[in-house]
């Protein structure tokens, strides 16, 4: 078999010793250099067409949630509920800053991106509540924010497509309120081992070990239930149609092919992109890049078509 810098697109060639290392002696130090390098990009994009503020929302828990709103449509537009990248461990608003532009800016909509609680600090259910809470304020105070709580999807990268996975299962369970449409990019979906993770050790942006890493600092010192694996569901023909994107070497990549697979297979309507000669975090890693430019068109038109459904 090739190898992994033969298969990897030349654009992303440079990117080939970028590892993520999650254990929990460089935990601290990754996730601050993850956090200077995200600002200095947010601090320079490109904000044509799009509004952004900040709001610091109380939820029931107890504590405040940070969330940041993206403003790329008409009053009473469509919404999306966004939780950014990061193995549940890393990241903030900044980490997905340009994601969320794109996708407000290409989908004419407003994203609501939440700076959720992190693990180990904050293992499961913190994180899963705190997407939940944001959800449910969202609808409450759909008038004052400009949106229409009708037409409300939601959307992440990686770990934080996990939250956004779980959401939707939430509302087809009738425990959260209605979302229209999933968008799921290198989703975190299954703690299970499979063909990728085994195949794919030494990838570029995250690897088998990092995401044994994060499962270990998102479980805590416990069993995950099933409700914090968006795979061990068993019903999902009430799920909300999908549009799941991967890439090829992404240790990740077997479980959100073979949950857009469970979809399709139970009648829900499901996009799926296998993204060839990318690794994992490509469209952070290099955001101008022409495939990365796709991508954001792909997440954009998915939204669009979803919001006139």
């Amino acid at each position: 078999m090739r190898d992994i810098a033969e298969r990897l697109d030349p654009a992303l060639r440079h990117l080939i010793a970028a590892r993520t290392d999650l254990s929990p002696p460089v935990l601290g130090a990754v996730r601050d250099s993850l956090n200077q390098r995200r600002a200095e990009t947010a601090r320079t994009a490109d904000l044509i067409g799009v509004e952004v503020e900040q709001r610091d929302v109380a939820v029931p828990a107890g504590h405040a949630i940070t969330v940041r709103i993206y403003r790329g449509g008409p009053p009473q537009s469509p919404a999306v509920i966004y939780c950014h990248s990061g193995a549940f461990v890393l990241g903030n608003l900044d980490t997905d800053h340009r994601q969320c532009i794109e996708l407000a800016r290409r989908g004419r909509c407003t994203v609501l991106s939440m700076d959720y609680r992190l693990a180990p600090e904050h293992p499961y259910p913190a994180a899963q509540e705190d997407a939940a809470a944001i959800l449910e304020w969202a609808v409450r105070c759909a008038a004052e924010l400009g949106i229409d709580a009708s037409v409300i999807a939601v959307a992440g990268s990686s770990a934080g497509a996990a939250l956004a996975a779980g959401l939707a299962q939430r509302s087809a369970a009738g425990e959260a309120p209605p979302v229209v449409f999933q968008l799921l990019h290198q989703p975190v979906l299954d703690d299970r081992a499979t063909p990728s993770k085994q195949e794919f050790t030494t990838t570029p942006g995250f690897d088998a070990e990092a995401v044994a890493w994060m499962w270990r600092h998102y479980a805590g010192d416990v069993p995950l239930p099933d409700s914090a694996v968006p795979s061990r569901i068993t019903e999902m023909a009430s799920l909300p149609p999908a549009l799941i994107t991967c890439s090829e070497l992404d240790p990740l990549r077997d479980e959100a092919i073979d949950y857009a697979l469970r979809l399709m297979w139970e009648g829900v309507s499901a996009e799926l992109h296998v993204i060839s000669g990318t690794c994992h975090g490509f469209d952070s890693l290099v955001p101008e890049w022409e495939i990365s430019t796709q991508l954001f068109e792909i997440q954009g038109a998915a939204l669009r078509r979803a919001f006139l459904r």
